[in-house]
């Protein structure tokens, strides 16, 4: 499902990063607790929100969306 392969794409860019979920949390603006859901496949990103995420990532919202795009496409 596309929800759980974003948290996973999430995931694994955060720690190649190696940023904690709070560090991710402030760089992006975002809530530490909002960070862990999506990773778990709680919630459902926004556009904005992918944005913020891969800003602070250093990547480009297009290779996170492409990222998740490929998982799913597995």
């Amino acid at each position: 499902m596309v929800i759980e392969a974003f948290g996973e794409v999430l995931r694994e860019a955060r720690v190649e990063k190696g940023l904690s979920q709070e560090a991710l949390a402030f760089a992006s603006e975002l809530d530490r607790t909002y960070i862990s859901m999506l990773e778990r496949g709680k919630r459902q990103p926004t556009i904005s929100v992918i944005f913020k995420l891969a800003a602070a990532l250093g990547v480009s919202a297009a290779e996170m969306v492409g990222r998740v795009e490929r998982r799913v496409g597995k």
